[in-house]
Order: C-alpha cells, then sequence, then structure tokens
C-alpha cells in the first residue's frame, strides 16, 4: 500500500506542470486509485491531492463543570464506553448551551483530522443554503441545468436544486463494482470526475420521482456552488461556513491539483468542525445573530420526501420507527442499520456517514452527540438509537418528548 501511495503522489506531482492532464498520466493516476479502492487502502491514501479548507483556529468551548453536567454521569459513562467499544477516536456531548462531554481515544485529540466520509453530505445542504441566503442560487426550486447549461433540451434540465440534496436526480443509485469502467468508479476515481458525472453518468429515472442514494448527485454540489459563486468550492466552504460559526478547517480531496472538490465526502477536519455544523442547525441557521442559512432552512433539511420518508436534504431523520434502514431506496438490498428502539424524539435528525461517522441532533433538546471514527468491530452490531436515546434518558432535567412513531 506505501508503494501505491508514493506512485500515485508521484504521479500527481509530474501532473501540476500542466492544467490538463496528460491521458496516460490521468489512466495511471485512476489506476493507482482504484487498486487502493478495491484494496480496502486506508481513505488517508485515496484522497490525495487535497486542497486546505480555511477555518476559524480552534477556541475553547463553555464546559459543564464537573459533576454538574445536565446529563447525568450513568449516562455519560455508558455513552463513552458505548464510544469505546465501538472503536471511535472521538465522542462529543452538547447540551444546555456546552460540552457535557469531549473524550478522544488513542492518539486522536482535538486537532486530529478525521475523515469524514459522508458527514459531507449534510455539508452540501449548508453550504446550498448559504448560497441561497447570499442570493447566488435562487431557491431549491431552481433548475441545476442553469449552471451546468449542459443539460438544457435534455432530460436532465428537469432536475432541482434540492434533488441534489434529497437524493431525487434519477442518477444511478450507489453501488460497489470491481469494473474499471463501471460508471460508479469514474464518477468517483477520475482526475476529472466532474465532467464524466456531468457528460456520462447514467440517468435511471425522471428527476424527482424516485430517491436513489449515490455519490455523483452529491459531487455536483461543488461544480454548482464554484459556478454560481465564481469561488472554489474550498474557500467557499471555509469563508462562508467555517470561520463564522468558529469551526476549525483542515482539507478536502480534489480531483487532480486545482480540480473539482469531492463535495459528497472526502473532508478531514477535527471532530469539532461537525459540532459546529449541528449547532447551526440547532440554532436554525443562526450565529452570533447573524443569519447564514435562510429562515425556515432547517426545517426544510429536517423534512423528508414521499420517496423516502427517513431522509431529507443531507439529513436522516427519525420517520416511520424502521428496525433495520440502509443507506439506499426503501426496500432495496444492501447493508443495514440497526435501531433498536424508536428515538425518543421523533424530530431528531442525523448526519450519517459510513463506517457509523454519525452526528445526532435534537432541537427540542438542545442535543447534540458525536461519534467518529473507524468501522466498529464485527463482533458490534452498531445501533443508532442506543447513544441519543442514552443520553435523552439521561437529562438532568427531563423534556417532554413524543417518540419516533412506529
Amino acid at each position: 500500500m506505501r508503494r501505491a501511495s508514493f506512485w500515485l503522489t508521484t504521479l500527481l506531482t509530474l501532473a501540476t506542470s500542466g492544467v490538463v492532464l496528460a491521458k496516460t498520466e490521468a489512466d495511471a493516476i485512476y489506476a493507482q486509485r482504484l487498486a487502493i479502492l478495491t484494496a480496502g487502502g486506508p481513505m488517508e491514501n485515496l484522497y490525495q491531492p487535497r486542497e486546505p479548507v480555511h477555518g476559524a483556529v480552534m477556541a475553547a468551548l463553555p464546559m459543564a463543570e464537573p459533576g454538574r453536567q445536565s446529563i447525568r454521569a450513568e449516562a455519560l459513562s455508558a455513552a463513552r464506553s458505548y464510544a469505546a467499544a465501538s472503536g471511535a477516536q472521538a465522542l462529543i456531548i452538547w447540551h444546555d448551551g456546552k460540552l457535557q462531554e469531549e473524550t478522544y481515544f488513542g492518539s486522536s485529540n482535538a486537532d486530529t483530522p478525521l475523515t469524514s466520509k459522508s458527514l459531507s453530505k449534510p455539508m452540501t445542504a449548508m453550504v446550498v443554503g448559504r448560497a441561497i441566503e447570499m442570493g447566488k442560487i435562487k431557491s431549491l426550486d431552481q433548475s441545476v441545468s442553469d449552471f451546468i447549461t449542459e443539460w438544457k433540451g435534455t432530460p436532465k434540465e428537469a432536475m432541482l436544486i434540492r434533488h441534489l440534496l434529497d437524493m431525487r436526480t434519477g442518477f444511478l443509485e450507489q453501488g460497489f463494482n470491481a469494473d474499471p469502467n463501471h460508471p460508479w468508479n469514474r464518477a468517483y476515481l477520475s482526475v476529472d470526475h466532474g465532467t464524466y458525472i456531468v457528460n456520462d453518468y447514467p440517468l435511471t429515472d425522471a428527476p424527482g420521482t424516485r430517491y436513489g442514494y449515490s455519490n455523483a448527485t452529491s459531487e455536483l454540489v461543488a461544480l454548482v456552488i464554484e459556478r454560481a459563486t465564481g469561488r472554489r468550492y474550498a474557500e467557499f466552504v471555509g469563508t462562508e461556513l467555517l470561520v463564522p460559526t468558529g469551526a476549525p478547517g483542515g482539507e478536502v480531496w480534489v480531483n487532480r491539483p486545482g480540480g473539482l472538490a469531492h463535495s459528497g465526502c472526502c473532508m478531514m477536519l477535527p471532530a469539532r468542525t461537525w459540532l459546529h455544523m449541528a449547532k447551526l442547525l440547532l440554532d436554525d441557521g443562526m450565529v452570533g445573530g447573524k443569519r447564514l442559512l435562510p429562515r425556515g432552512y432547517v426545517q426544510e433539511m429536517a423534512t423528508a420526501t414521499a420517496q423516502n420518508r427517513h431522509y431529507g436534504l443531507g439529513l436522516w431523520v427519525a420517520g416511520p420507527y424502521v428496525e433495520r434502514r440502509g443507506f439506499g431506496a426503501p426496500g432495496a438490498p444492501g447493508p443495514k442499520v440497526l435501531h433498536s428502539e424508536p428515538y425518543l424524539d421523533k424530530d431528531l435528525f442525523l448526519f450519517d456517514g459510513n463506517s457509523n461517522q454519525t452526528v445526532f441532533v435534537s432541537r427540542r433538546t438542545g442535543l447534540i452527540a458525536l461519534r467518529m471514527g473507524p468501522t466498529p468491530p464485527k463482533t458490534m452490531d452498531w445501533d443508532n438509537a442506543y447513544l441519543p436515546n442514552t443520553l435523552l434518558r439521561g437529562l438532568v432535567t427531563p423534556v417532554t418528548l413524543v417518540a419516533q412513531e412506529r
């Protein structure tokens, strides 16, 4: 794996001499990326090259005094033990406007950049919301073809901005295939993945008619933002979201030096960045008296569609209780995440990424619970209901809640 990573880095260094990569260089880089992906190598090896995403200087956050937390000690201890058993790198619990728990495991600490995976998808919804508030995008119901003009006069012209966020583009649903020519791989690993998605990624259903989770859908947000604002995606995220919220920065994978960012995944950011993103939603898109997201936008994000009652705009929502649910279309085959019981807060929503990167948000109680790290061991059946319900039951001052519908 080190040899593959070294060779990939060497190729990328050679490629920086020109904006357009020679076909031989592009093919070699693609082959190396596919080899890393299919071998299950560390994502840090795959996410090359990266572009800085500038954020705020790490600052102290208000912390509950020991013994005076607003969540009972036994609930915090149970959450800590559960995170540790899962192999987590970070556990953060926020309630009553204060940190109730912030624990890092192993060699990780508050400054450690962590692989966020699909936590980036709710960020794309916040980025779009910020662009709408700034007047760069008219609304969620604006046609994507206003920015990807190559689609004018084609069936893709019916695709709306909201479809990029609620997974109803009609694009081929995500899956895995080792075939180098498969669209899933080309759309993810190409040195010009944006162009591939625009020109070649298959449209299997009319936009707006079917939920189909795909990375390609979220990857287009970077292209739309860059065309709508005239700014680099990484710079826009840093300047318009991270700095104003006090969130520390990091890096994002770009397909080639100076190329398009992978907006659907692939950011390396400290855990606290995601706490700040969750706090922005908890505070209805406001920070320090300034509105970053349009009024009512957070509720839009937390509202599911008829095609998937568990998915809003980048957010997973409680919806009707299902013991196991996956990322794909309802009823589709594939891995399913355990929910051992209904969420105690029917309005709870979460950021949810591969390997159980999870950020749970209960607006009714002001609770945020974050777990980040590698995939839990095979001996553990990760339970999405455990952390939020344990903490909600542990509130020192109980809040009247309506549980998730069965």
